[in-house]
């Protein structure tokens, strides 16, 4: 899906209440659209939780995304991932 359009989207289904948390493969775009909250994560399109078939990073990358919803910060969040 287009980064710009999802981060639009989830800052409508924001307003109505709902937490929304994005995974971005473009950082640019991200900061210019300013989604509600969105994890930064450097891996090529089509790979948003990397490596195929790694069940341990795929699992991480989930638990820092979901993360950002109980963080104490202001909107807009963007954080992001560091690959160890």
């Amino acid at each position: 899906m287009c980064n710009q359009s999802v981060g639009l989207i989830a800052g409508v289904i924001e307003k109505a209440g709902i937490p929304t948390v994005g995974l971005s493969l473009l950082q640019m775009i991200t900061k210019k659209v300013r989604p509600p909250r969105a994890l930064y994560v450097p891996f090529p399109f089509g790979y948003p939780l990397g490596r195929p078939h790694d069940a341990k990073l795929q699992h991480r990358i989930i638990r820092v995304a979901l993360g950002l919803l109980e963080s104490p910060e202001e909107l807009p969040i963007l954080h992001e991932f560091k690959v160890d």
